[in-house]
């Protein structure tokens, strides 16, 4: 049995594209005792991955040159040696961009129960993605009914989730995108109260003010740079700030105006948020996030590549923000 497998063949310099990936094959290795072998069934397609093939300081080490893509992933077990974990039982890792996997259970993130749902949800709504909106939103955020919640990259993966949690928990949710077919999704199918683009946008600052008349309570940052200069400018007295993403902002070239200043008048509070911090705790997320999904509050959207070598088409699609949904791979089989 063969596994084929993308590895990280260069840095990008400077953008990402398909050919810094190199598709590899090699025999799957006898398992050991302890050891069981997942057929990846669904691959995941992050933003994060931007960050993952640099060689820049990070949360978490590169990825190195010549190891394969860092995913998660949900796959089943097709043989075991392993005393917990049986054949014929879906898990969900960080598996990698790889059709197989030898694990020791020290990647896996919980155990999968395919009457759940769709198993890709599994990467999203009851994955890392959703647990990202849960823990960043009801943690850090702390949203309180009649509260106003700001959430930018509102369409995506995460900014969807956070808007319709939000949404369940009696609060005004104003979400913040980059295309009027985003925008309308935001609307129709995430129940966004108002919705703005920023793209298009010819005073951002003013119709923010008109979507936010009593202010904003909460704001989940997906992107960074000037959108967040223009929230914060509107924080209400005692603003929660959840900081997830930053791609709107150069690593090497941060512009924008100081924040002391409004944090301390408004006592506001702005905290960073890592998923990898609370990994250890998806179980509580998807117990949270489960109920909300059965009774039909979770609307999400999937791009579902398929094949191995669709991969870093999706992540392309991805970064330019030309995806519609959470990106997904579908391997053959």
């Amino acid at each position: 049995m063969k596994n084929s497998k993308l590895v990280l063949a260069t840095r990008p310099s400077p953008t990402i594209s398909a050919d810094i990936f190199r598709l590899e094959a090699e025999q799957v290795s006898p398992l050991s005792d302890g050891q069981f072998l997942i057929k990846n069934h669904y691959l995941s397609v992050d933003p994060a991955m931007r960050g993952w093939v640099t060689d820049m300081p990070n949360y978490i080490p590169p990825v190195e040159i010549g190891a394969v893509m860092r995913s998660f992933a949900v796959g089943e077990v097709v043989d075991s040696k392993h005393p917990d974990y049986t054949v014929g039982e879906f898990v969900y890792g960080l598996f990698g961009w790889q059709e197989f996997t030898i694990s020791d259970g020290s990647d896996i993130e919980r155990k999968v129960n395919p009457e759940d749902g769709p198993l890709s949800i599994n990467l999203h709504v009851l994955g890392m993605t959703g647990a990202t909106a849960w823990f960043g939103l009801t943690e850090i955020g702390d949203p309180k009914k009649g509260e106003t919640v700001v959430v930018s990259t509102a369409a995506g993966a995460v900014g969807s989730m956070v808007g319709q949690i939000a949404k369940a928990r009696g609060c005004r949710t104003v979400g913040i995108t980059g295309s009027d077919e985003k925008a309308t999704r935001c609307l129709k199918e995430f129940g966004y109260d108002a919705v703005l683009n920023y793209k298009t946008a010819t005073d951002l600052a003013g119709d923010l003010a008109n979507a936010c008349p009593d202010g904003v309570d909460v704001y989940f940052d997906n992107v960074s740079g000037p959108i967040t200069d223009t929230v914060m400018n509107l924080f209400n007295i005692g603003a929660r700030m959840t900081v997830c993403g930053v791609i709107g902002i150069s690593p090497d070239h941060v512009d924008g105006p100081r924040v002391s200043r409004t944090m301390l008048v408004k006592r506001a509070k702005m905290q960073g948020f890592l998923i990898f911090d609370h990994m250890h705790r998806l179980s509580e997320a998807v117990s949270g996030l489960l109920p909300l999904y059965k009774a039909g509050k979770l609307s999400f959207s999937e791009e579902v590549f398929e094949g191995l070598l669709s991969a870093p088409k999706g992540l392309e699609s991805l970064l330019a923000g030309t995806n519609q949904g959470k990106v997904i791979v579908k391997l053959e089989g």
